[in-house]
């Protein structure tokens, strides 16, 4: 999979030539990038009510006056952002324990200074790649969530015995329902549920 042509390398450093570099090197990777001097200047845009929509991942620099990138990781684990903005710390030799104990707590990798600038692009694609299968699977989680709200109370109990597996004749006995409203039923909630089978319904359900 190819990250989006609308995925976002955001880049948090404080160095103005470091973070020149970065964005020169994304370019020429044809990769979108937005730097931050800082942390305190990237947690501001995601207070204004930032959410990604799509792929995006963070190259962080480790120590920066002010907040610092493992203070701004910790608030981004505290949104639940690293999942769909994996983080790349960009890290000195003296900070590597730190950087494997972040990733240890969620971070995607790190990349220590002087970096290799393939190895880093690649990682970059790769976190692209990463956050793009995330929100994937959140869009189909949500679709499936809106297709659940389209059931009738009684298409969701006739649901929850075709997921256990019962046939038609005992789901309408449990019911106290005819075999073959059952059958409407049942149809129906293949329908809405866009599946053709009992096994691909509880396939589809254990998602949630």
């Amino acid at each position: 999979m190819q990250p989006s042509l609308n995925a976002t390398v955001f880049i948090v450093d404080d160095d103005d030539s470091v973070r020149e570099a970065l964005a020169w090197l994304l370019r020429s990777r044809h990769l979108l990038s937005d730097s931050y001097a800082g942390g305190e200047d990237f947690e501001r845009m995601l207070q204004a009510g930032f959410s990604p929509s799509q792929p995006c991942c963070l190259l962080l620099d480790v120590r920066m006056p002010g907040l610092s990138g493992l203070a701004l990781f910790d608030k981004l684990a505290g949104r639940g952002l690293v999942e769909v903005m994996p983080v790349i710390f960009l890290t000195g030799h003296a900070d590597v324990p730190t950087a494997v104990d972040m990733v240890k707590r969620g971070a995607f990798d790190f990349c220590e200074k002087p970096f290799s600038d393939n190895a880093l692009v690649d990682r970059v694609e790769q976190a692209l790649k990463r956050s793009a299968e995330v929100l994937a699977a959140r869009h189909e989680k949500s679709q499936l969530k809106s297709r659940l709200g389209e059931l009738t109370d009684r298409e969701r109990d006739v649901m929850g015995l075709v997921v256990e597996g019962l046939p038609n004749k005992l789901i309408a006995d449990q019911l106290d329902i005819s075999v073959r409203t059952v059958e409407v039923h049942r149809a129906r909630v293949f329908d809405k549920m866009e599946v053709k089978s009992a096994v691909e319904l509880a396939n589809l359900l254990r998602n949630l």
